[in-house]
């Protein structure tokens, strides 16, 4: 009988004992496992950056940052864009198959949802470089037929205006397309797809 009361004792004590230690455990888990989370330092730096391009003009580009690296929005004219198809022969990648580098929705001829507009992450796909703009349609240096585009200084890989790799250059694909949309005439949202693209 007395083995009987001291058994039932035992019992109690060792579930208590489980129910506690498991609430205690559970307690101790949650910052452990709250700390697996990305920092809010951490969730701004790939936050989507919303940039004015009311502004710019055509020829002219403007600069933004999203994710620690350079975003480029060009304007181009007219005559730029009835350029690029000329180019097509002198390039590695003129249809844009390499599908990593661009959204499908920028996966055409300019590159971009809006023929004028070009929105371009500038570095370099070869050493990451940041390639320099040269809108200029006139000979060049490092090519006598340029008609505008990026050269990289680093080790001489030229893009035309809608970021493309030419060929024989040690770049091997075209400048990256971030996801963007815009939100009106005057803003766009670096780093978000548009509604419904796929």
């Amino acid at each position: 009988m007395a083995s009987e009361g001291m058994d039932k004792g035992r019992r109690r004590f060792l579930v208590s004992t489980t129910v506690v230690g498991a609430g205690g455990a559970a307690f101790a888990a949650v910052p452990f496992i709250k700390s697996w989370q990305p920092s809010a330092r951490a969730k701004a730096a790939g936050a989507p950056v919303e940039a004015d391009i009311g502004k710019i003009e055509p020829g002219q580009m403007l600069k933004f940052e999203w994710r620690s690296k350079p975003v480029w929005v060009v304007y181009r004219t007219p005559e730029v864009l009835e350029a690029l198809p000329s180019l097509n022969g002198n390039l590695r990648d003129p249809d844009s198959l390499v599908v990593e580098q661009q959204p499908t929705y920028a996966q055409n001829e300019y590159r971009s949802v809006k023929p004028e507009l070009l929105v371009l992450i500038g570095i370099c796909t070869h050493l990451g470089c940041s390639p320099k703009y040269v809108p200029e349609v006139q000979p060049q240096p490092f090519d006598p037929d340029w008609k505008g585009g990026f050269f990289c200084p680093c080790h001489n890989s030229r893009f035309d205006m809608a970021g493309r790799v030419y060929t024989g250059v040690p770049a091997p694909a075209n400048l990256k397309v971030p996801p963007y949309t815009f939100l009106s005439e005057q803003r766009i949202l670096i780093g978000v797809d548009p509604q419904g693209a796929a």
